[in-house]
């Protein structure tokens, strides 16, 4: 990988799959099959990687693991493949967090890139008027925020190579897919050139407003540090992502929300 992302984990892009160190915890991937993306492309018939991206959704120190589970705080880790979706980029199908119970609400998520380009694609809704719409391109070591009840996918930005990343979400964690799916996806879908470029296309079973694309910020407000590992930024100050476990506790975070 091109960044340490805080504790002894590896990627293995050939297996599609991570290798943990003696101290760190790891279950076994998941690996999600190019089937359960094609509803969502804008050519279902399009051919690609059998295997788009694997996921472990429980990974960290083993010292940490008991904090975690108290806290109801989950640390996941995603591989892309590299290749496209006949015009498309490999990317995930796109959902909503549906209401954890232990919150009572829908839970926002905090990716950091580890290698690769990504873009995190969110919009407000995935209503007939879906609201504000951002593809936010990242790069290594880069964080994006995704808001609660905001419908999204993530996007490998460059064909040529696998990408990974980190991120903090809820331990109950679920996902909702009743609307993306019924509208066919969300509202743009990305489209690759002949240069590997990428562009957007509406999906014309949206009303959606022009499409707005701007890079990584960082988040001051969340009382994030540019350029420290966001697992280490929790063994700093354990109370650090409460915000993504509690989500209500300050409404102020999401009011005219822009990643």
């Amino acid at each position: 990988m091109n960044f340490y992302p805080g504790f002894d984990i590896r990627v293995d892009e050939e297996k599609m799959m991570f290798e943990y160190g003696e101290e760190t915890f790891g279950l076994e991937v998941e690996r999600r099959r190019m089937d359960d993306i094609r509803k969502s492309l804008r050519n279902a018939n399009s051919n690609g990687p059998e295997i788009p991206y694997a996921i472990a959704m429980d990974v960290g120190k083993k010292r940490d693991l008991k904090d975690l589970i108290n806290r109801s705080l989950l640390y996941g880790a995603v591989i892309y493949s590299k290749g496209r979706f006949g015009q498309e980029p490999v990317r995930s199908q796109g959902h909503i967090h549906s209401v954890s119970a232990s919150c009572g609400s829908s839970t926002p998520e905090v990716y950091e890139i580890w290698s690769g380009e990504a873009i995190i694609y969110m919009q407000e809704s995935a209503k007939d008027n879906p609201g504000k719409c951002f593809a936010v391109y990242a790069g290594v070591g880069d964080l994006v925020i995704v808001p609660p009840f905001w419908a999204h996918y993530t996007v490998n930005a460059n064909p040529n190579q696998n990408m990974s990343f980190g991120a903090w979400c809820i331990r109950d964690y679920g996902f909702d897919y009743e609307e993306v799916r019924s509208h066919g996806g969300l509202a743009y879908f990305p489209i690759l050139d002949v240069e590997d470029k990428i562009s957007w296309t509406k999906n014309e079973s949206y009303k959606a407003p022009n499409i707005c694309l701007q890079k990584a910020r960082e988040y001051p407000e969340f009382g994030l540090k540019s350029g420290v590992p966001i697992y280490t930024q929790y063994e700093g100050d354990r109370e650090l992502f409460t915000f993504v476990t509690n989500p209500q506790a300050n409404p102020t975070l999401w009011q005219d929300f822009e990643p």
